[in-house]
C-alpha cells in the first residue's frame, strides 16, 4: 500500500524538528546567542640577519614538508621606466626568469629547474620587483644556485627578449575587449593622470623600442643586494642555511640603490584635466557596445599610515567592503534590484596617495538610478553615525581575520617583508588591530565627513556611447574618452 505523500512530509518534518525542540528543552546555550572571546593570536618571531654586502634575510624554519621557499623583494620596479620605454620593467622582469643566466643558457635553467621539481618565477610591478624559489630540501644547495644566478647574473637570451616582447604586444592588443577591465584602467588615469606610474599604460611602440641593452642596463642599474630583502622558510637549520647564503651571494657587490619617488599626482592629473582646479565632480565614459554598464566612482584618498586609516577602513567595510552584510549590497542589490556585482574598496597607499572607490554593474536603463545610490548611501554615511549592529560587525570582522595574515611561515616572513619595505614599523598591523578595537561611532561619522567627497567624485562608465551621455548627464559635465587603436 501506497503511502499518501502529505504524511510522508509530515514524518521527514517531525524527524527534523524533534532534535531543534529537544536542543529548546535542554538547559544547553543557545548558539545564535553566544559569545566569544576576541581571538587571540602570537606568531612566531622570524629571525631576521644583514648579510655583510646589505642584503637582509629573514629565516623562519618550517620541519612539517621537506621543502624550502625563498623569496626576494627588490626595490627596483616600473616606476624607473622612461616614458618612451613605458613596459622595460615588466619585460626585464619575465626575461631575468626565462632568458638564462651567465653560467647556464635558458633551456639549461629550464631542464634543470625541471629535473629537482624546483620552481622559479620573477616578476617586476609598479613598486618593487619579486622573485621565488620553490625547491625539495635536499635540492636547496643546486636550486639556490640557480636562483642566485638569476637575481645577479641574468643573460637576457635575445630569442627570450623577442619572445616576452611578442607577448606583450598581444596582451595590449586585447587590451580593449574587456568592459570592465577598460573601466578599471580608465579610471586609474582619471586618478593619477595617465603619465603616472600608477596609471600609464605600455604601447606597441613602446615595447617594439626595447632592446636587450636595455635590459642588461635596467638591471646592472636596479638590482643591488643591499636594495633585496630575502625571506626563507622551510625545512632546514638556520645556521646552515646562512653560512650557504653568504658562500652563494657573499661575492655581490653593493651597488647605489634607487630611491622610490614618485611624480606628484594633482599637478599630472590637472595637466591632463582629470581633476578641477577645485576639484569639482569629473564624469567620464567609455563608448563600449555592450548591455551594461560598469561604472567606477571615487577619489584619491588617505595613506596608510595616516591616524584616520583604521576608521576609514571600517566604515568602507560598512559601506560596501563586506560583501553580504554591506549597505551597498543590501540596499542597491537586494532592495532595489540595481545591480548583481556593487561593493566598495579602500586601497591606502604606502609611497603615494590611496585609492577609495565603489563599483557596480548595471543595466544601462538603470544607470543613473545606480550611480544615485552610491551616493546617497556615502552621504547617510556622512549625515548620521553607524548602527550599534554594525560597529560591532565591522570590528569583529577585522579582529578576527587578523590570524589570516599569518597562516603560515611564508605568510608570516611576508608580511615583516612588506612592512620593512615600506618603512612601517613590524608591529604595524597589530597596532591597527589595536585601534580598531577602541573605535567609536563617532570615529567613524568624522572620517566618513572628512575623507569622502561624494561632491569631488570621479565617474566614469563603460557601456553605450549612445545612452550614457544622456544617463550622465545628471552628474556633471560629461565627456568621451576615446580609446586609442591597439592593432
Amino acid at each position: 500500500m501506497r503511502l499518501p505523500v502529505r504524511f510522508l512530509i509530515a514524518v521527514v518534518l517531525i524527524a527534523w524538528l524533534a532534535p531543534l525542540q529537544a536542543l529548546a528543552q535542554s538547559d544547553l546555550p543557545d548558539p545564535r546567542r553566544m559569545t566569544f572571546e576576541p581571538v587571540s593570536f602570537n606568531p612566531p618571531e622570524p629571525e631576521r640577519v644583514v648579510l655583510d654586502n646589505g642584503l637582509v634575510v629573514y629565516l623562519l624554519e618550517d620541519h612539517e614538508l621537506p621543502l624550502v621557499t625563498i623569496t626576494a623583494t627588490m626595490r627596483t620596479g616600473a616606476w624607473l621606466d622612461s616614458a618612451d620605454k613605458v613596459g622595460l620593467a615588466g619585460i626585464a622582469g619575465a626575461t631575468m626568469r626565462t632568458g638564462g643566466t651567465a653560467r647556464m643558457g635558458a633551456e639549461e635553467v629550464d631542464q634543470e629547474l625541471e629535473q629537482l621539481a624546483a620552481g622559479i618565477s620573477v616578476g617586476i610591478g609598479t613598486e618593487s620587483g619579486s622573485a621565488m624559489l620553490d625547491v625539495l630540501k635536499k635540492d636547496i644547495g643546486r636550486g639556490l644556485r640557480i636562483f642566485a644566478d638569476i637575481l645577479m647574473t641574468p643573460a637576457f637570451d635575445p630569442t627570450r627578449v623577442e619572445l616576452a616582447k611578442l607577448q606583450a604586444i598581444e596582451g595590449i592588443r586585447r587590451r580593449q575587449d574587456q568592459p570592465q577591465s577598460i573601466a578599471g584602467r580608465e579610471f586609474a588615469k582619471l586618478l593619477y593622470g595617465p603619465t603616472h606610474p600608477f596609471a600609464r599604460e605600455s604601447t606597441v611602440e613602446s615595447i617594439t623600442c626595447i632592446t636587450r641593452d636595455d635590459l642588461v642596463a635596467f638591471h646592472t642599474r636596479t638590482v643591488h643586494p643591499n636594495g633585496i630583502i630575502l625571506g626563507v622558510t622551510g625545512d632546514f637549520q638556520a645556521t646552515a642555511m646562512l653560512a650557504l647564503l653568504r658562500e652563494t651571494f657573499g661575492s655581490w657587490q653593493k651597488g647605489d640603490v634607487p630611491e622610490l619617488v614618485l611624480p606628484p599626482v594633482e599637478a599630472a592629473a590637472v595637466q591632463h584635466g582629470t581633476s578641477g582646479p577645485n576639484g569639482e565632480r569629473i564624469v567620464r565614459f567609455v563608448g563600449k557596445s555592450t548591455t551594461q554598464a560598469h561604472l567606477r566612482a571615487g577619489h584619491l584618498s588617505l595613506k596608510e599610515n595616516d591616524p584616520d586609516y583604521p576608521a576609514l577602513s571600517i566604515v568602507n567595510d560598512i559601506l560596501g567592503g563586506s560583501s553580504f552584510r554591506s549597505r551597498l549590497f543590501n540596499d542597491v542589490r537586494t532592495k532595489q534590484g540595481l545591480a548583481y556585482s556593487v561593493g566598495s574598496a579602500l586601497r591606502a597607499g604606502v609611497h603615494e596617495q590611496g585609492v577609495w572607490l565603489m563599483r557596480a554593474e548595471t543595466k544601462l536603463a538603470s544607470t543613473k538610478e545606480a550611480i544615485g545610490r552610491l551616493i546617497a548611501n556615502v552621504e547617510r554615511l556622512q549625515a548620521q553615525p553607524v548602527t550599534d549592529a554594525e560597529l560591532g560587525e565591522a570590528k569583529e570582522a577585522f579582529v578576527n581575520s587578523f590570524v589570516f595574515s599569518f597562516t603560515s611561515p611564508s605568510a608570516i616572513v611576508s608580511r615583516l617583508i612588506g612592512l620593512e619595505y615600506d618603512g612601517l614599523p613590524k608591529d604595524f598591523l597589530q597596532q591597527l588591530r589595536d585601534k580598531v578595537v577602541k573605535l567609536t561611532k563617532d570615529d567613524l561619522l568624522q572620517a566618513a565627513r572628512t575623507h569622502l567627497h561624494p561632491d569631488r567624485l570621479k565617474i566614469l562608465a563603460a557601456g553605450s556611447a549612445d545612452a550614457l551621455p544622456q544617463v550622465l548627464s545628471g552628474f556633471g559635465e560629461v565627456k568621451e574618452i576615446k580609446l586609442p587603436s591597439e592593432g
